[in-house]
């Protein structure tokens, strides 16, 4: 599971920031989260293609999260795509992007696909054999989501000498591989335990940004691989957190503690402080595996 991160910087883009835009590669996809202003130069800054990209998740519709989606969705064009492209986000998204294109006269050589969001419960947005994508329902100042990113379990591994050594036919590995016991002709029963390996435990991805403090998410994300989670402000201005809807560090770290996360990954930070060290340095008063985005960083898991 890779996490490329595009821009993770709150509000206006600057010369050396982006706004939050990342990409999520997950059981061979590759989903876009977020489409801030620059998204299309920092994917070929990180050398992305454009082309695997079918699926763009949108959080909200505050402009350093989408912003970015109309010129990529353009330059899709320009360059000939042909393959499908979902966008997921909020109520009122196909509106701005069609009367775009409209005015712009700049419609796509390709199927444009709008699912728009509006419920206020979770909900499963994205299915297919291998990766699951609900909402997390978050708390900003318009109509919020979060989205968490699940692996399916994948099939058993074969145990090739216990296999071999019962002498079971080939024709019954399908069996094997996804569960089943075998029954010997002499009748003895073998349970599927002796004749597979578990497969790999199922990673998770819980983006959530941006969103004031909100307990409730826990159990939507409970036992996450990652979490990423906005953190715009240091304890120090925490005042500013109601009247803006955003987090502190140590809000984000509360959350990855409550959650029982793996890994804390904080973002959306503010550009008014020195250095975003200093989010880490806050959140890991409360949360031991906590890390920091930045544009152009790249999470292995």
């Amino acid at each position: 599971m890779t996490i490329n991160i595009l821009g993770c910087y709150a509000a206006t883009p600057r010369t050396f920031t982006n706004p939050t835009s990342q990409v999520l590669e997950i059981k061979g996809r590759m989903f876009l989260i977020d489409c801030g202003e620059g998204t299309q130069v920092q994917l070929r800054k990180q050398k992305i293609k454009f082309g695997r990209i079918e699926h763009i998740f949108i959080s909200h519709l505050h402009g350093d999260h989408f912003y970015g989606l109309i010129g990529l969705i353009s330059t899709f064009a320009l360059l000939g795509r042909k393959n499908d492209l979902h966008v997921y986000g909020p109520k009122g998204i196909k509106e701005v992007i069609l009367l775009l294109l409209k005015v712009s006269n700049s419609w796509t050589t390709y199927n444009l696909y709008f699912h728009e969001l509006e419920s206020a419960e979770s909900e499963v947005v994205y299915e297919d054999e291998k990766v699951r994508v609900s909402t997390i329902p978050l708390r900003h100042r318009v109509y919020t989501n979060g989205y968490l990113f699940e692996e399916k379990p994948a099939e058993r591994t074969l145990n090739i000498e216990a296999v071999e050594a019962y002498e079971i036919d080939q024709a019954y590995y399908r069996k094997i591989k996804y569960g089943g016991d075998i029954t010997l002709e002499d009748g003895r029963v073998i349970p599927n335990a002796e004749l597979t390996f578990d497969p790999p435990p199922c990673k998770s991805y819980a983006f959530c940004s941006d969103t004031a403090y909100k307990e409730d998410i826990v159990p939507i994300i409970k036992d996450v691989t990652v979490l990423y989670h906005e953190s715009t402000f240091l304890e120090s201005e925490e005042r500013y957190c109601e009247t803006t809807m955003h987090c502190t560090a140590k809000q984000a770290a509360r959350i990855a503690l409550k959650a029982n996360a793996g890994n804390l990954i904080l973002g959306h930070f503010s550009t008014r402080y020195e250095s975003i060290d200093l989010f880490r340095e806050e959140a890991a008063t409360i949360f031991e595996n906590v890390d920091v985005a930045d544009d152009g960083k790249v999470f292995e898991y």
